[in-house]
């Protein structure tokens, strides 16, 4: 299993589009495991983002600054401490979100499995469709909590 969720991680980074993009000390890993927990847990500080995924603090404020950067989150400074930034996804998709969110996995998955047939990679890819439906970022809460 964890050797599958590191070939399946492989295959998302190479999908990613970053044609344009400079390059970046995080990785694109890293900035979607921080933008995944800014979308469950809006308004929190960098340290609590860091305390929830297991990533360092200057990881998350990279991957963070690059978010803000794309459009995809914005920051605000903590009413109650104005030394922390509290950081919430934009109110609106920006052009870089719209580009992601519009590319498909077809050509990674297609060289990873060695084909260039789309039945092949359309099948293998209704599966992880399935996959992704079924194991959700909630599934490692039930995963993690204590059985009652």
């Amino acid at each position: 299993m964890f050797l599958l969720g590191r070939t399946l991680m492989k295959i998302g980074e190479e999908a990613m589009p970053t044609e344009g993009l400079p390059e970046y000390s995080t990785s694109v890993r890293t900035v979607l495991i921080v933008a995944s927990d800014i979308l469950a847990h809006p308004g929190s500080a960098i340290g609590e983002i860091a305390a929830r995924t297991g990533l360092p603090q200057s990881q998350v404020s990279g991957s963070v600054a690059r978010l803000r950067e794309a459009g995809s989150v914005v920051t605000e400074p903590d009413p109650r401490d104005r030394r922390r930034m509290l950081v919430r996804q934009a109110p609106q998709a920006s052009e870089r979100v719209s580009v992601v969110r519009a590319t498909t996995i077809d050509g990674a998955l297609a060289a990873a499995l060695g084909t260039d047939e789309p039945e092949e990679v359309a099948e293998v890819t209704a599966l992880l469709e399935t996959l992704a439906r079924r194991l959700t970022p909630e599934t490692l809460a039930r995963l993690r909590s204590e059985p009652s």
